[in-house]
């Protein structure tokens, strides 16, 4: 079993006059020459003026004192063969840069274009800043980051919210003679399930996913399977087939609320139910990403179930928001319920679960695996991927380790 974890990048980025370096001393002509120049940029707003000007006011003021040190005549105030032509187009490139820049970044705001905003934001960064240290590389890897994150990034260049639903509807409807609850947000042409683990549901198992998932590019839903969460009742059990039953309500969920075609992402019990959906509806089955699933149950595996059959043994901070949910009473029962269901697989040939149907999975898969997973075994994933034709792999990563329970 593992947990996602939501990744936050802060970025910092000086515009206009703020987060400068410490200006140069300002002669008793400086405003009338700031005056004078400001007028060449009459479409930008009085701070964007006052800081193309300053910023040029800088440049020359640099070459001026730098003339002075060596005798070198290489600013327009001093007069000289080619210095002041020379030091009169750097100072321009500097300001017309700096101009274009704060006009590149109000066009891309209004358009809601984040990486146009990062892009100008970077011509607009001062010497030493964090954006002119990232360079072209780092800049476009910063860009590909924040591409990757949430639409809805609070900030003077965030879309308008209103643009695309970002609330998340709470539901139940009528499937295989049982009322499933799910929860769905967003409207993109990508229909994403989220399938949740042993006793979890939506709102326990993925709250940064409902939350962060990007609205415009997926439309997102989150279920609960019967027994769990709030799809009851019935209270929960687990007959031999309950893997394949859940796969089925799925599916049929799914197709309820007129989905064509969905893509699964489901951990620990979850993941074993996207297998199974993905090898016995291949073609309603878009992509899949799972972790912390097992295809079998081991010797191994038996001794952890037993280890946890006692949820008063748990951690607070694992058993709290389960017992909230359901109640200690509830929780407890049926959670020695899915110990011994999941044991029934040990008398089972090889302790199958589902490895049988692995070579029938043809969708694109992606099998994640904490380095640190205390509930299921490294083995299971590579069994996994070894099986599952053209899966790849992750394992190792930091960001799925859990403490449990």
């Amino acid at each position: 079993m593992g947990e996602g974890v939501c990744v936050c990048v802060c970025v910092c980025v000086c515009v206009g006059g703020a987060g400068r370096c410490p200006r140069l001393p300002e002669p008793p002509g400086y405003p009338a020459w700031v005056e004078a120049r400001q007028s060449q940029w009459g479409d930008l707003e009085p701070q964007e003026k006052m800081s193309c000007a300053q910023v040029s006011w800088d440049h020359e003021s640099s070459l001026c004192q730098e003339s002075a040190r060596t005798g070198r005549a290489i600013g327009p105030s001093i007069p000289a063969e080619g210095g002041e032509r020379r030091a009169a187009r750097t100072t321009t490139f500097r300001w017309t840069t700096r101009a274009s820049a704060f006009r590149a970044a109000r066009a891309a705001r209004a358009r809601g274009d984040l990486q146009g905003s990062l892009h100008a934001c970077c011509a607009l960064a001062p010497p030493g800043s964090m954006m002119v240290a990232l360079g072209n590389r780092g800049a476009r890897r910063l860009r590909f980051l924040l591409s990757a994150l949430k639409s809805e990034i609070y900030g003077p260049f965030a879309r308008p919210a209103a643009t695309f639903r970002t609330s998340v509807t709470s539901a139940k409807v009528a499937v295989n003679g049982i009322h499933l609850h799910y929860q769905q947000t967003g409207e993109g042409d990508h229909a994403v399930l989220l399938l949740p683990g042993m006793l979890g549901c939506g709102e326990t198992d993925f709250g940064p996913q409902i939350k962060n998932l990007n609205k415009k590019l997926f439309t997102v839903v989150a279920w609960d399977p019967r027994g769990y969460g709030h799809s009851r009742p019935p209270d929960r059990d687990y007959p031999v087939d309950f893997f394949e039953r859940d796969a089925k309500d799925a599916v049929d969920l799914m197709k309820t609320l007129k989905f064509k075609k969905v893509s699964l992402l489901g951990w620990s019990d979850g993941g074993i139910t996207a297998l199974i959906a993905a090898a016995k509806y291949p073609s309603y089955i878009h992509r899949m990403v799972i972790w912390g699933a097992n295809a079998y149950v081991s010797k191994e595996d038996e001794m952890i179930y037993q280890g946890i059959r006692d949820v008063s043994k748990w951690s607070e901070k694992i058993r709290k928001p389960l017992e909230t949910l359901y109640g200690y009473d509830y929780f407890a029962k049926t959670c020695e319920k899915w110990v011994d269901g999941m044991k029934q697989f040990k008398h089972l040939p090889d302790g199958n679960i589902c490895r049988h149907l692995l070579p029938l999975v043809q969708c694109p898969t992606l099998i994640v695996h904490g380095a640190k997973d205390p509930m299921v075994p490294r083995f299971h994933a590579d069994f996994i991927h070894k099986h599952v034709k053209g899966s790849r792999e992750s394992g190792g990563a930091s960001f799925l380790d859990k403490s449990y329970p």
